[in-house]
């Protein structure tokens, strides 16, 4: 899994991508977190040929936020994140993505 993220000079946004290669057999993937309010209608990701799952959204600059990835029903944390923040209501991990 990766995230990319990319400043933008002219407004206080990084534009931020997500990218699970989950393989061929996953039907759908979303990332799901703080900054969409865990909407997965919102927060799916786009299924490329070679089975990899990628998305960009535009966030807000000097923030924190809570997320995971729902692959098939499952939420998996991302491997890469800038840490972890342990969510009582989950009883889980979340990864934390600092921008």
């Amino acid at each position: 899994m990766a995230i990319a993220k990319q400043y933008l000079k002219t407004k206080p946004i990084c534009k931020v991508t997500f990218t699970v290669p989950v393989a061929e057999e996953a039907k759908n993937v979303a990332v799901v977190g703080d900054f969409n309010n865990w909407n997965t209608k919102e927060s799916s990701l786009k299924k490329l040929k070679n089975g990899t799952f990628k998305g960009t959204f535009y966030l807000p600059k000097e923030n924190t936020f809570e997320f995971r990835y729902l692959i098939d029903g499952a939420y998996v944390n991302d491997s890469e994140a800038d840490g972890y923040q342990w969510n009582e209501y989950a009883g889980a991990e979340n990864a934390v993505l600092e921008i």
